[in-house]
């Protein structure tokens, strides 16, 4: 509704994929922070403007991307 508006559909499916990938049954502050970076990085140097800091909830590398940071951040532990 809102430019920039973070919605469930960019942070959750990944999230949970990568939890459920990981074997893990607690949430650290690691995962949700790679959870966040990977979001950040789905949007590149090139499009980042006020406007548009966030990727498209229609980007098809979001989720994949998201599960991957949250498994690593969990393998990390």
């Amino acid at each position: 509704d809102f430019p920039n508006q973070i919605n469930n559909v960019l942070a959750f499916p990944g999230f949970f994929r990568g939890l459920l990938d990981a074997g893990v049954t607690e949430i650290t502050d690691a995962m949700l922070l790679a959870a966040a970076d990977a979001i950040a990085a789905r949007v590149s140097e090139s499009e980042l403007n006020p406007g548009f800091i966030i990727p498209s909830v229609f980007d098809p590398q979001v989720a994949s991307d998201v599960a991957m940071a949250v498994q690593d951040a969990a393998a990390a532990k």
